[in-house]
């Protein structure tokens, strides 16, 4: 039966399953039945379509209405429990309401073990269980929930020449400067929104901190003052419970440990979700995609080893990602007892997301907002171009290879054939066959072939480097858009905050915070532009080098087959 209802908030629809609502709008609802969190409904103008249940509320006569926001998982402000594109690796919102895609790649079994040793059975965080999660799987922000946060909120000292950016506002209120009610926003769900508005409690005690300084190019991180690399190598085809079950197995020496550590697929894994968890400003790499068929062929092998070395490589080159406690411990803890203390002490982190903002130190240089927005957009369109051309390389590279193994084999085969009738057919009239011309001709034909075969082995050095590059690249440009969009929203609230200002409507050290914690967030970005050229400009570099020297040796290795080939004719 239908029900009167009446809307709470504005809501724009996006997709044309959905319609339009307006604040104190009477509407129809077909049912008071939510799906995932949507109802379905006719507005004042006629228009049937779905908006968000904790939009609504329900009327009834001579009964108390229902109020769909009195779930704090349901309200406009809150975080969904549901990921969108806000993390590249997590699924992104398809048709607003026709549901979400699942994680990028397919489902590996051994990735979904829950007998392994170093895995108990548990591979996310747990949270609790009210009020739903955030972005990235972290619990939405409720200050009115004391174990939250460390209960000592006391203030920090900054360290000189750096400041401290902390929550100072809206102890006693919150912030007048309106919210966005989509609850969808990748700048409300990974909790940029609320530490901008001065939401986000301070901490007394922050174990972790972040620096970013002035370089000659603008911000950047500071150098991690115990550089290190790993490398990964050894795959190896692991059975567990008599061979019931099958893994990969991958060795991990880094410099900085006296020994090397294993690990599966499954466990890079779990660092990556607890990466995507933590840093919401920073751009992590994606691991290489999963696969439900064929995890154990040589090539597949190869191929994942290849890329989760470029991964590691990301990982142990980034300032602050190299020095995550997380990260360390996966890269050096060899007791299993020691591994699952790590890892629920990871999965409890408190630093994340919103919060993680407050681990940062900035410089006291002033920044104009206005020439930090213009650098940002320059840094969308650069980043816009390319990810189009590296999709133009991948694909241009991926068609050579297919070439390479495929299309120039074949003719170089068909050459050699070619040449091999030849020889044949001069030896079918002894008494004029010339053996030393036919062997030459013979031997030419066999080069041909041997060069095929040379051409089908080749992109294994030098295109498949390529492709790797291109496909890390790839997967970290993915994750600007989104990042740039947590900065466009703290550029948004600025400006909002400072017309309120103007107008009276708020007090200026209000509007001041606001400004003070969008430097934060603008530092960040900047630090993480900045660092994103200087692996560019390296990675780039060494692909050509690699690429070209490859090139090179390989056209030796063929001009040397044809000159014994143009040989074997002298003198005849």
């Amino acid at each position: 039966m239908a029900l009167k209802g009446r809307a709470l908030y504005d809501f724009r629809s996006e997709n044309e399953e959905e319609i339009s609502i307006h604040q104190d709008e009477d509407l129809v609802v077909f049912s008071e039945t939510s799906l995932d969190g949507w109802l379905q409904g006719q507005n004042s103008r006629g228009e049937t379509g779905l908006f968000p249940a904790s939009y609504v509320e329900i009327l009834r006569s001579g009964a108390n209405h229902v109020d769909y926001t009195s779930s704090s998982a349901d309200s406009p402000s809150a975080q969904v429990t549901c990921y969108d594109s806000c993390s590249v690796a997590s699924p992104a919102r398809s048709g607003g309401v026709s549901g979400f895609l699942s994680n990028q790649g397919s489902f590996e079994d051994d990735d979904e073990d829950d007998w392994d040793d170093w895995d108990d059975g548990c591979t996310v965080v747990e949270e609790p269980r009210a009020g739903g999660l955030g972005t990235n799987g972290h619990p939405p922000l409720n200050l009115s929930y004391p174990g939250a946060y460390p209960s000592q909120h006391m203030a920090f000292r900054p360290k000189p020449p750096l400041e401290r950016q902390d929550s100072l506002a809206s102890a006693k209120r919150g912030s007048v400067v309106g919210r966005n009610l989509n609850r969808f926003s990748c700048f409300v769900r990974s909790g940029v929104e609320a530490f901008i508005l001065g939401d986000v409690p301070m901490m007394a005690k922050i174990a972790e901190t972040y620096s970013i300084e002035m370089g000659p190019r603008g911000p950047q991180w500071k150098a991690n003052p115990h550089p290190f690399a790993c490398s990964v190598e050894d795959p190896t085809k692991q059975t567990k419970f008599k061979g019931i079950k099958s893994y990969i197995s991958y060795k991990l020496t880094p410099t900085h440990a006296g020994s090397p550590v294993y690990r599966r697929y499954k466990h890079f894994d779990w660092l990556y979700n607890r990466l995507l968890h933590k840093f919401t400003v920073i751009s992590v790499p994606h691991l290489p995609e999963k696969q439900a068929t064929g995890r154990f062929e040589e090539d597949f092998i190869e191929k994942r080893k290849r890329r989760l070395v470029l991964w590691m490589d990301h990982m142990t080159s980034h300032p602050v990602l190299s020095q995550y406690e997380g990260f360390q411990h996966f890269l050096s803890c060899l007791d299993d007892k020691q591994w699952k203390m790590g890892k629920r002490r990871a999965e409890k982190d408190e630093m994340v997301g919103a919060s993680f903002l407050l681990t940062f130190q900035i410089p006291t240089e002033h920044q104009d907002l206005q020439d930090v927005e213009d650098r940002v957009d320059t840094f969308k369109a650069f980043s816009k171009k390319m990810d189009d051309s590296v999709l133009q390389l991948s694909t241009v590279a991926s068609e050579l290879v297919r070439k390479h193994v495929g299309g120039f084999r074949k003719e170089f085969q068909k050459l050699g054939s070619a040449f091999q009738a030849i020889s044949q057919a001069f030896q079918m009239d002894p008494p004029f066959s010339s053996e030393p011309l036919n062997s030459a001709i013979s031997h030419t034909g066999r080069t041909y072939e041997a060069v095929g075969e040379m051409f089908a082995e080749q992109p294994k050095n030098d295109l498949f480097r390529v492709l790797d590059t291109l496909s890390l690249y790839q997967g970290l440009l993915s994750n600007f858009p989104d990042i740039i969009h947590l900065q466009k929203g703290a550029f948004a609230k600025v400006k909002e905050s400072q017309r309120m200002s103007d107008e009276g409507r708020m007090a200026q050290d209000e509007a001041d915070g606001i400004r003070r914690r969008c430097r934060v967030v603008g530092f960040a970005l900047q630090a993480e532009m900045n660092h994103f050229h200087q692996r560019r400009e390296l990675d780039f570099k060494h692909m050509m080098q690699n690429y070209l020297r490859q090139q090179i040796l390989f056209y030796q290795r063929v001009a040397q087959q044809l000159e014994r080939a143009l040989r074997m004719y002298d003198g005849l």
